[in-house]
């Protein structure tokens, strides 16, 4: 096979068919999007579906609230149900630190326009009724915010691209990207050369090594996170918003007629195993005993683990290399990759044209890490 494009996206993931999407929605032509597996094989069908703006980063809101707004005429306009259930985000709030951060974070979210606010605990378990109040301070709230389907998502993006003319190329590994000084010529892939002067990386986890084969530093770690599914829940509210104990990181949503959960395990080490283990039912359990004892009564019926694409700052990367032309990448997200899709397509568009996207995005470039300007988000699940 011997291709030649104007674009070559790197990973079939939410990013990747978002960008490829974008792309030829406005008219760049000749786009090839190269996936190792099967689409959304890889953390984004891992994901657990949160979509929020409720985040400590003025940039990390807008990313947010520009793809919810993209998320609700999802179907309209790609033509494609994502399953999408606007019942708000509720982060549980213990220590006076933690309401000191989110009392900041609410103030510029409204700022932004996003709806949030702080409520009390009492107005917290109306809302999420599997939950204890003992111990919580306040809780932040969004009613904007939700979850969707992430597989919908991707092959929504991606038979919507193709009806545009992406050529869409699966079990295709990327093995080399060729240069001519300092300027991008070709992809090498397992089918065979690509001849192009552009590629954007939206590898994820993997974004590491495809940036290295460009000569561009992508600092992006995997690790794995798990998710536990359970059984049906005696009379669950239509309306349970996504809970978060910000505490514990114990987080949960309705999952047809059971429920999604998971949480963090700070034993895990970085690395692309992703069978799934028990060493974090422990401290699950505990975290459920303290905030939520009605689900240690759930049977799990099932689970899984994926990666989160971590980078130092628990920031995303999004840019283009000023070493190599022309080299875009958008990765490391650090497991809010999913939710700001959309927007990301949408800026990776904009820098490919060379027009200034909705946000100034340069405070995320890989290159903050060399100049120690780090830009940590601290409303991390």
């Amino acid at each position: 096979m011997k291709l030649r494009a104007r674009v070559v996206v790197v990973g079939g993931g939410v990013i990747g068919t978002s960008v490829a999407w974008h792309l030829a929605r406005a008219g760049v032509r000749d786009v090839v999007l190269v996936e190792r597996d099967e689409l959304a094989a890889g953390s984004t069908s891992k994901a657990a579906g949160g979509v929020r703006a409720q985040f400590s980063d003025e940039l990390n809101i807008r990313l947010g609230a520009r793809s919810l707004e993209a998320f609700g005429r999802f179907e309209r306009e790609v033509g494609q149900d994502i399953g999408l259930h606007r019942v708000g985000y509720l982060f549980l709030l213990s220590t006076p630190e933690q309401l000191a951060s989110f009392e900041a974070g609410v103030r510029l979210q409204n700022s932004l326009g996003v709806p949030s606010r702080l409520i009390t605990p009492r107005e917290a378990r109306r809302l999420s009724p599997l939950i204890t109040t003992d111990g919580l301070l306040a809780a932040a709230y969004s009613p904007d915010d939700g979850h969707c389907t992430p597989e919908a998502v991707v092959h929504g993006y991606a038979r919507a691209a193709r009806a545009l003319g992406v050529r869409v190329l699966r079990h295709t590994e990327v093995t080399g990207i060729d240069l001519r000084g300092d300027t991008v010529t070709g992809v090498r892939t397992t089918l065979g050369p690509i001849a192009t002067d552009t590629v954007v990386c939206a590898a994820g986890a993997w974004s590491r090594a495809v940036g290295a084969m460009a000569g561009v530093d992508l600092p992006v770690r995997p690790l794995r996170r798990q998710i536990a599914v359970t059984g049906p829940v005696p009379e669950p509210p239509a309306t349970l918003p996504m809970t978060i104990d910000f505490t514990t990181s114990l987080y949960f949503h309705r999952e047809g007629p059971g429920l999604l959960l998971g949480m963090s395990d700070p034993d895990e080490r970085p690395g692309f195993a992703t069978g799934t283990h028990d060493r974090w039912l422990p401290r699950l359990t505990e975290a459920m005993a303290r905030r939520a004892p009605a689900l240690l009564d759930l049977p799990h019926t099932g689970g899984w683990a994926g990666l989160y694409e971590n980078t130092p700052d628990h920031n995303a990367l999004i840019g283009e290399a000023p070493t190599v032309s022309r080299f875009l990448y958008a990765t490391g997200f650090s497991g809010h990759g999913f939710l700001q899709g959309p927007a990301v397509g949408e800026v990776i568009r904009d820098l490919y044209l060379g027009r200034a996207p909705f946000l100034d995005v340069g405070p995320l470039s890989a290159g903050r890490f060399a100049a120690d300007a780090p830009r940590p988000e601290a409303n991390l699940v």
